[in-house]
């Protein structure tokens, strides 16, 4: 398994590769969101308030991939199939450039390369975002497993992005879990809370 930041997401056409710098790489969450897991995954106590302190360093690889496997131990085995469908995606892709009656003969060419020339970064991109869900799944079990009712966070991209999409994995649930986020402020700090609400 290789995980690694590749980048933002390719718009491919015939003209050449540009790139959406909204759609953000997933691997760019992952050193947060393998760190709360940690911070979640341990024996509670009643009426006992839990902290971690979120200025840590950056994971190592090493220990990135170790934690991922603890939480996630058929990793492999999704990204192995994972692999299997954007390469039928790219395939698909080629085929249809190929069979563009929009285009001219050159601009086919082109558009192949172009798809080409993108395959291993596109692969990268499918495999980190893959990770990044499995990862968010295995955050909502543990949340549910400890009947966590709250999680504070800093106000910062990264965490909301990871909030946000905890809260659409509990969304999602067979028996869905409602949830809310609210923004305050604490000791000149800037602070976002998801509050979750079981039934």
């Amino acid at each position: 398994m290789q995980i690694k930041y590749v980048g933002p997401k390719p718009l491919i056409s015939q003209h050449g590769i540009t790139f959406d710098n909204n759609k953000v790489d997933k691997f760019a969450y992952l050193n947060i969101l393998m760190q709360l897991l940690d911070a979640i995954d341990h024996e509670y106590h009643e009426d006992q308030v839990y902290t971690y302190n979120t200025s840590t360093k950056r994971l190592e690889y090493e220990t990135l991939v170790a934690t991922l496997r603890k939480y996630c131990p058929d990793i492999e085995e999704v990204l192995s199939n994972r692999d299997d469908l954007i390469e039928e995606d790219l395939a698909q892709e080629l085929q249809d450039a190929r069979e563009n009656k929009l285009l001219s003969l050159e601009d086919k060419e082109a558009l192949e390369n172009n798809i080409k020339l993108m395959h291993d970064y596109i692969v990268q991109r499918s495999i980190n975002k893959a990770v990044y869900y499995e990862a968010i799944k295995a955050l909502a079990e543990l949340v549910l497993k400890h009947k966590i009712e709250h999680i504070v966070v800093p106000m910062y991209e990264k965490f909301i992005h990871i909030l946000h999409s905890l809260q659409g994995v509990l969304r999602s649930k067979r028996h869905p879990i409602d949830t809310r986020i609210e923004i305050y402020q604490e000791d000149a700090s800037l602070l976002a809370k998801l509050m979750i609400f079981y039934n």
